[in-house]
């Protein structure tokens, strides 16, 4: 069984956020610069090598120009039921 973290939703919301970064022409160092984090921070939410918590998505967002109630619209209407794990409710 692959790991979570490699799972559909995490991957998604990866996508999701690089999209956003690159529709604002960001590079990943830029982003980071915004964090006050290395660079390595935002390539490894950006692989999916790291879990995000909900106050670092916070600020990832806020870094982004994105509120989390856009951010969680987006996900919800991009995400296919179909390919979610069983026990993730939505």
């Amino acid at each position: 069984m692959a790991h979570p973290i490699h799972s559909y939703p995490y991957n998604l919301l990866a996508e999701l956020l690089i999209a956003r970064r690159q529709e604002l022409g960001l590079l990943q160092t830029e982003v980071a610069e915004r964090l006050n984090k290395p660079q390595s921070f935002v390539s490894k939410y950006e692989n999916v090598g790291r879990r995000l918590d909900v106050i670092e998505l916070i600020a990832v967002l806020k870094a982004l120009d994105m509120t989390p109630y856009e951010f969680f619209d987006l996900f919800l209407s991009k995400i296919d039921k179909k390919k979610l794990p069983s026990d993730f409710l939505i």
